[in-house]
């Protein structure tokens, strides 16, 4: 292929990209938005491999590498379950962050690559911030895999003076930047490469460590920015123009959505690095030194009382959470909403932004399932309505349902826009147990007089609640 077809593919390949990310913007598009991917994809990867940059010795190497990613993608799709693919986007993050990486250094002890003055100054910048941004991509994204299916715990660990130890981070950065700048061989410039990227490692990993469980999903929306601007960097490194218009589009959608989700958090991007919501701070002290505990009592309810009143109820709201994910009852939950529906009910479902561990967790959940698209509201859309309904059905969702947020002022979590599920006739929570959810704060809500509480496995008393609204 030569070098003018090459181009034509590539750009060909933008296009698919960009008519991509438009068809994901909507579910109904969705599916057709990830054909124009993995279209756009084929096509990039046939017109690298039979391109005039990849010649005869290297062929059978490049091949051999992507049958063997390949087939590791095509086992992780049929084996990862719907509800480990946050953890999943992370490690995929991950693996951007590492190549950028590797990239960085092949390129620079590449001896085939003779540059003086201006371009050399430039293609060793390129490296230097490629690297960095892959390293903090490579192990805040594998802390955030550890975070997500728990092999880490949520709460943020606060390092005394973490701010000034990343300031500090930041001048040993800058300071090896210039030194391997000012580097007249690769042997002398290697040292400083190696001490930025251990240190850029480490920073990873304490800024992650340091996000809250509740603002999780902000972390894998702004971990798929970092591997866009990763490999962006891998891009420049390489010369290669696809690289560098694909890893701008991912990096700035990701950095986009970031925004939106902390707009809709009532957050800012600044506060969510700094260390966020899950800092598992102690309840506020009472006169006597006692903590203060909420007012009120648990009322408990069975499956089938819950199974009368949404029988009786003329509309129900749905508030689905990380606790259906992990249940995967979402295919019961259609069934109740098919069930429903049939008697006459108005079922619609309400999607907090960071309900989850990953944005759109939830509306993934719930197309797996089938459940109709035009149901399925966004927070903005549905939280006035909760006072006309009659039931609000909270399965196993806590933060984004928690009153606290906007009645307690010294909340860990106050001022986060919450569904007020509350102030519907009835609201029944669907929880295993009394426990906090992931940001660690206790929740008002389980006490209150129209609420009820019912405790156990979500698949298994949805099951239960489905059984007795068809008797």
């Amino acid at each position: 292929m030569s070098q003018s077809l090459a181009t034509v593919a590539y750009l060909g390949a933008a296009i698919l990209f960009i008519l991509s990310l438009g068809g994901l913007s909507n579910p109904e598009t969705s599916r057709r938005g990830n054909l124009f991917g993995m279209l756009g994809m084929a096509l990039a990867i046939l017109a690298t491999v039979f391109g005039p940059r990849v010649t005869a010795d290297g062929f059978a190497w490049i091949v051999a590498a992507l049958v063997v990613g390949g087939g590791i993608g095509l086992y992780a799709a049929k084996t990862v379950k719907m509800t480990q693919m946050p953890e999943l986007v992370a490690l995929m993050h991950s693996l951007v962050g590492l190549a950028a990486c590797l990239v960085g250094f092949a390129s620079y002890v590449d001896t085939s690559i003779q540059l003086e003055g201006a371009e050399k100054a430039i293609h060793e910048m390129e490296i230097y911030i490629g690297i960095l941004i892959g390293a903090v991509t490579f192990s805040g994204s594998l802390i955030a895999f550890g975070k997500l299916n728990g092999k880490i715990g949520g709460k943020p660990l606060l390092l005394p003076a973490r701010h000034w130890l990343n300031l500090a981070a930041l001048l040993i950065v800058i300071y090896f930047g210039y030194a391997f700048m000012q580097a007249p061989t690769v042997q002398a410039g290697m040292p400083a490469l190696v001490i930025m990227t251990v240190i850029a490692l480490l920073f990873g990993v304490h800024m992650v460590m340091a996000i809250g469980g509740a603002d999780m999903p902000v972390v894998v929306s702004m971990l798929n920015s970092y591997s866009g601007w990763a490999a962006a960097a891998t891009g420049f490194m390489l010369g290669n123009d696809l690289l560098i218009i694909t890893g701008a589009l991912v990096g700035s959608s990701g950095a986009i959505l970031s925004y939106i989700m902390c707009q809709a958090m009532n957050r800012n991007f600044i506060s969510v690095i700094a260390g966020g919501f899950g800092s598992g701070a102690p309840k506020k002290k009472a006169a006597d030194g006692a903590a203060a505990e909420p007012q009120g009592e648990v009322v408990p309810v069975t499956s089938a009382e819950t199974a009368e009143l949404l029988r009786d109820a003329k509309r129900v709201i749905i508030v689905p959470g990380y606790g259906m994910a992990v249940a995967q009852a979402q295919h019961t939950v259609y069934e109740i909403t098919k069930t429903l529906r049939e008697k006459g009910v108005q079922v619609e479902f309400a999607i907090h932004p960071v309900a989850g561990r990953m944005p759109g967790h939830m509306n993934v959940l719930l197309a797996e399932a089938k459940v109709p698209y035009d149901i399925v509201m966004e927070m903005d859309e549905i939280n006035a309505d909760f006072p006309q309904a009659d039931v609000a059905m909270v399965i196993g969702a806590n933060d984004i349902v928690n009153p606290s947020a906007l009645d307690d002022p010294d909340s860990p979590i106050a001022g986060m826009p919450v569904l007020e599920v509350w102030k519907a006739k009835h609201s029944i929570v669907m929880k295993r147990s009394m426990a906090s959810g992931y940001a660690g704060v206790d929740n008002p809500l389980f006490y209150k007089e129209n609420n009820r509480m019912l405790f156990g496995d979500a698949k298994k008393m949805l099951d239960e609640v489905l059984t007795a609204l068809r008797a």
